[in-house]
């Protein structure tokens, strides 16, 4: 939730799913996709820190032909369907317990909208489902109930165990529309776990699922970041000896190191481009430089006393903010690539690191340590205007990433004990935790949302 209290922050105020040959082919059913009408809402504006839940009714999908293997897969997709959406702490989805229409008998083309608004439903998800194992074909639609139109029809078909696939391209589909973004539900999250007795790296799906351990060298690994292209991971790691910087193929494993006299650490991929900046001190204190993919030095980024770490890149690839001494603490600041002038954006604490530039380009997040001790999650404007704090007497709360679409931010924590990862909306809201694996996960880093 968004605190409006005092803290260290100052005063406070939405990797690539690879479709099969076999695939999953996607046409429009009907009518697709059109706006709300002017007279009910436009868009779910995820700017909004007041943002109301939408009231969404995603009854059980209707099999073809109602065999039990059938019915069970209706069910499981409408399931997931509705847990997808209520992920994205944006809906309110509807007890399917207080519908009035039975969803055995409903047409799921032309419902009758009268029984979903007397239950407050805003929004109206129907879906179908035909199964000749190993294939299964789905219809799904999305309707506005008030304005009684359809919103978005699509088909999907494909083998049986990609129906998480289906559902997240349909989610993703619902949220460009209302939100104009996408790229949420085909994420990836990559993070540290130490369930192996180690600190990894790890990768899982946008919402924990799936999770599968990359690094297997039995040392410490920090800081993993994945490129645009949701291929290569770049991480820090001590299976050397000392802190260096590691370039991985997340499919092909094919690694190249930065070994380098001192430490790089820090990595951070240019948007749209396979280059990356890292913090290395070959040269003596620690500077950002400009990397290749594999790792080659292209140039130096910045040219001051005392430590430049963490970078983070503007949309745009025109701008950096990255935490420097330079003024006596750690603090945030903004460097115009063309000028190369940098500009201090925090003043407020006395230890402001792990900055993270928003994909939408206004805001950066970061963590802020308070004067009593401990660590909360804080936003700002890439101005250093509008200072909002989102985390606040819940342990230590650490390593902000933004989702694809900016609409939400994973972060670790420790308000449960030990170091677990959560979820909550750009604003703070809805924070909860995304996974519970043994040993202790931290470092979450959302990556682009790839699509086909």
């Amino acid at each position: 939730m968004v605190d409006s209290g005092n803290a260290g922050c100052g005063k406070t105020l939405a990797v690539k799913h690879t479709l099969l040959v076999l695939g999953i082919i996607m046409v429009g059913l009907l009518s697709t996709g059109v706006a709300f009408g002017a007279d009910k809402y436009d868009y779910i504006d995820i700017n909004n820190p007041l943002l109301r839940k939408v009231p969404i009714a995603i009854p059980f999908f209707k099999p073809a032909s109602g065999n039990g293997a059938e019915s069970e897969t209706a069910q499981t997709g409408a399931i997931l369907l509705s847990d997808t959406l209520s992920f994205t702490g944006y809906f309110k989805i509807l007890d399917r317990g207080s519908f009035l229409v039975d969803d055995r008998q409903f047409d799921v083309a032309a419902p009758m909208f009268k029984g979903w608004t007397t239950v407050g439903a805003e929004l109206l998800v129907t879906g179908s489902v035909a199964l000749n194992n190993p294939q299964v074909e789905m219809e799904l639609r999305l309707f506005d109930t008030y304005n009684e139109r359809q919103l978005i029809g699509r088909k999907y078909t494909g083998n049986v165990k990609d129906i998480r696939v289906m559902i997240h391209r349909f989610c993703n589909e619902i949220m460009g529309l209302l939100t104009g973004s996408t790229g949420l539900f085909e994420s990836k999250i990559v993070y540290i776990s130490s369930g192996s007795g180690n600190k990894e790296v790890y990768i899982c799906d946008f919402d924990g699922y799936n999770p599968t351990q990359i690094t297997h060298n039995q040392s410490i690994n920090l800081s993993p970041a994945v490129s645009h292209d949701g291929k290569w991971v770049a991480y820090t790691s001590y299976s050397k000896g000392k802190p260096d910087l590691f370039i991985q193929n997340i499919s092909d494993k094919r690694t190249s190191v930065v070994d380098k006299k001192g430490m790089g650490i820090s990595p951070a991929w240019v948007p749209g481009r396979l280059e990356l900046s890292a913090s290395l001190s070959f040269s003596g204190d620690p500077e950002i430089y400009l990397l290749t993919g594999t790792g080659k030095v292209i140039n130096r980024l910045t040219d001051s006393p005392g430590i430049d770490v963490s970078p983070t890149w503007s949309p745009d690839g025109n701008k950096m903010a990255f935490v420097s001494r330079r003024g006596g603490t750690p603090q945030i600041y903004v460097q115009n690539m063309n000028s190369g002038q940098a500009d201090r954006i925090t003043f407020q604490g006395n230890n402001n690191t792990q900055p993270e530039w928003s994909p939408k380009g206004d805001k950066i997040v970061y963590t802020a340590l308070e004067k009593g001790g401990g660590f909360n999650i804080c936003l700002l404007g890439v101005d250093g205007k509008g200072l909002m704090q989102l985390t606040r007497g819940q342990g230590d709360n650490e390593s902000p990433s933004w989702s694809p679409d900016a609409s939400m931010i994973a972060f670790s924590s420790t308000r449960e004990g030990t170091s677990r990862i959560y979820v909550m909306t750009a604003y703070g809201a809805d924070q909860r935790r995304l996974m519970s694996t043994p040993g202790q996960q931290s470092e979450p880093k959302w990556s682009p949302g790839v699509t086909n």
